[in-house]
């Protein structure tokens, strides 16, 4: 059997975060080396807070760093209306395991894993940028060290948030211009994937008689705003897990990306040059379709796999 894949997660907690963490501490295939929380579904105290008692409620032991408090250059935005004012509104959670935590900040922790392990590693970003930006201008020896940067954000065309911007790059569009002009390795599970991978109101019911996460991811989705419970919740993060296990659910193209940070109207967009109008450098691989079909499979049996 291959080697587990290194995987550092960057995220937000967050109702869908919770998915895609469950999914990647319960696949043998991956190894979770470092949690760093950003500010973005909520500020950075409340998810960071609501990350550790998601590994109080799975008795997980890898470590903690708290990262960017807000994006580099703008204020805070967040998406309470969506995920609730605590971000993981829903579930009665054991106390957080603070111990935890580590006492460096989650740009220092990152670097530490990356230069410290003999194998490259993945960065997966389910939130706001900012701290693999901060990480990639304050340390950029470490570009060399990461395997592939795989991140839930952008679009091909309309928004979740402006109307052409997705949240998480629009909640920090300087940090997200930074990475997609990195060259490192880069994969983009777009909001249009998200969209279209529905958890639906059976696979509600079977997974809440699952086991203890099941019943408790269950319970977060009665409060968890993308989509409705009748016609299919979006699990934007959760698709970033599925492509690093099950690739071959998705479509993807290799694209020359911007994002657009000056625009009045249109700051936070992703400009996804599919037909090479701007005869630009490939930058990234987009994730422009799924199996809809599929990736409700192994939603099913990500579930399934964990306590």
């Amino acid at each position: 059997m291959k080697k587990p894949r290194k995987i550092i997660i960057d995220t937000d907690p967050g109702i869908d975060d919770a998915v895609a963490i469950a999914a990647a501490l319960f696949d043998e295939r991956l190894d979770v080396k470092l949690f760093t929380t950003v500010a973005g579904n909520v500020g950075v105290d409340k998810v960071t807070k609501n990350l550790l008692k998601l590994l109080a409620f799975w008795d997980k032991g890898v470590p903690v760093a708290i990262g960017s408090d807000r994006p580099l250059l703008r204020e805070a935005i967040n998406a309470s209306d969506i995920h609730g004012s605590t971000g993981m509104d829903g579930y009665e959670f054991p106390e957080s395991k603070y111990e935890l935590l580590t006492k460096n900040h989650a740009v220092i922790e990152m670097y530490k894993v990356l230069m410290e392990s003999k194998e490259k590693t993945t960065i997966v970003g389910i939130g706001p940028l900012t701290n693999t930006a901060l990480l990639l201008r304050l340390y950029p020896e470490c570009a060399e060290r990461i395997e592939e940067l795989v991140i839930m954000g952008g679009s091909l065309g309309r928004g979740n948030y402006g109307v052409l911007s997705e949240f998480n790059i629009a909640a920090d569009p300087e940090a997200a211009k930074i990475v997609f002009e990195s060259k490192i390795a880069l994969t983009m599970v777009s909001l249009d994937v998200g969209e279209k991978a529905l958890v639906l109101p059976e696979d509600c019911d079977k997974i809440q008689k699952m086991n203890k996460t099941g019943d408790m991811i269950a319970q977060l989705f009665q409060h968890y705003r993308g989509g409705n419970l009748e016609t299919g919740l979006k699990m934007y993060d959760g698709c970033v897990i599925a492509y690093l296990l099950e690739p071959e659910m998705f479509e993807v193209k290799e694209s020359y990306v911007a994002v657009e940070t000056q625009g009045t109207l249109t700051s936070g967009a992703t400009l996804v040059d599919l037909e090479g109008y701007l005869s630009k450098e490939v930058n990234c691989r987009v994730c422009v379709d799924v199996d809809e079909k599929q990736f409700g499979q192994w939603f099913l049996e990500a579930i399934r796999k964990c306590d």
